[in-house]
């Protein structure tokens, strides 16, 4: 194999969403930038998510209502929570920490933090989409959740909150639920549709067409595994499978491979990993989705796809790469199908891990220890949303800038 020497500017580890975004927001401002992964761009953890680009998700996953669901999830056989007792053992001081943001006077500074975050994304997402040629793949037709039981106080409670932050709702009862998707079963009483949300048809190829956009500017896209990261003189040397890259600066948006590349510097993530599942399925043409559907207490979420309607699982707490656990997943599908009409699989299940650091916020800005190193993951289960902010806040730092939202909640600082 020829080995293959390269040098730029920026160097960005990770071709997920957060990579390629951070990738093109630099390389727009006028740096060279090389582009690295082990597989092509949008295929790992960008790839399974729901393809919601959601206004509404500004709440932390850690809030107090997390602390009275927990006796429902001691047994663990909860559609929404599962989670391996030996992996809960091993890493108690971090099941910890997330528990004590649960707490209210938490929530508010996180949940403000991420209403900037999500604002900035998703103007960029709706520009940036539609400059790499793909408009044709968002749809501007929010999402439902939607309650089987008379749940209108918790739909209303959840309604004032995004009121809060100007983020606009709208409460729906059955028939009006029917007459939004006229092709579901009536099996809900409340909904909230929430109607500044949009979704695309393909989160993995979205994300492929960013880094076609990238590539299209003068940008590099380089297919390898990254062996190590190195720091070399005044920046950079990062050593791939077939040779290496040397940069003033380098990335680091491996979602949950993060950690693994920062620990021979010295660098102790606090990282779990919120592993989710999906399954495709072919869709009755006379009875499609016209939008993303979260069922708040089957716990799923099914939205339609470019290859089918994707049923999404709850959250699995365990080891990155533990063996799959397909549970949830045949927990959920039998009330999908009691939802709206779908045929047979269309591909094998599909995992992957969600990066989560004990305040539900990922880290965005410089490594505290070293110069020229930046770090942008742990976007959690948010990640395709906050993608395209996370990298453009990333290219302004480097450019000595203030990025366009407070960045300040984000710093890696405060966990290392």
């Amino acid at each position: 194999m020829e080995s293959v020497q390269q040098t730029a500017d920026v160097v960005v580890l990770g071709a997920g969403i957060v990579g390629v975004s951070s990738a093109y927001a630099i390389r727009e401002r006028g740096l060279s930038v090389v582009l690295v992964d082990r597989k092509a761009p949008g295929e790992e953890t960008s790839y399974g998510n729901a393809g919601i680009l959601s206004s509404g998700s500004i709440l932390p996953l850690n809030k107090p209502s997390l602390l009275s669901a927990l006796p429902s999830y001691l047994g663990n056989r909860n559609a929404a929570l599962r989670w391996d007792p030996a992996w809960t053992l091993r890493n108690a001081e971090w099941v910890l920490r997330f528990l004590a943001n649960a707490v209210e006077s938490r929530v508010r500074p996180r949940a403000t933090a991420l209403h900037g975050l999500i604002g900035a994304s998703l103007k960029l997402h709706r520009d940036w989409i539609v400059r790499a040629g793909e408009p044709q793949r968002i749809r501007e037709t929010g999402w439902l959740k939607a309650w089987r039981s008379e749940a209108l106080a918790a739909a209303r409670e959840e309604q004032a909150v995004l009121a809060d932050y100007g983020i606009k709702s709208e409460l729906l009862d059955r028939q009006a639920i029917s007459a939004l998707e006229p092709n579901m079963l009536p099996v809900y009483k409340v909904g909230l549709l929430h109607s500044q949300t949009a979704s695309v048809d393909s989160p993995g190829n979205v994300t492929k067409a960013y880094a076609r956009m990238f590539e299209g500017a003068g940008g590099a896209l380089r297919q390898s595994e990254i062996r190590a990261l190195l720091p070399d003189q005044d920046g950079w040397r990062v050593v791939l499978g077939d040779g290496e890259v040397r940069a003033r600066h380098v990335v680091v948006a491996l979602g949950p491979w993060s950690p693994d590349v920062l620990r021979p510097l010295g660098y102790r993530v606090p990282m779990a990993f919120e592993r989710g599942y999906h399954q495709e399925f072919t869709p009755n043409p006379g009875r499609t989705l016209l939008r993303p559907i979260h069922d708040a207490e089957g716990s799923f979420l099914m939205t339609p796809m470019e290859n089918g309607v994707r049923v999404t699982s709850g959250v699995e707490l365990t080891d990155r790469d533990a063996p799959s656990n397909f549970a949830q997943l045949e927990q959920v599908v039998p009330l999908a199908r009691g939802v709206v009409e779908f045929g047979e699989p269309v591909a094998q299940p599909w995992r992957g891990a969600r990066p989560t650091l004990p305040d539900s916020l990922p880290m965005i800005g410089p490594a505290p220890r070293h110069s020229g190193l930046w770090l942008a993951f742990g976007n959690q289960h948010i990640g395709f949303t906050t993608g395209p902010a996370t990298g453009a806040a990333i290219a302004a730092m480097i450019a000595g800038e203030a990025p366009s939202f407070d960045a300040s909640a984000f710093a890696p600082s405060r966990y290392l």
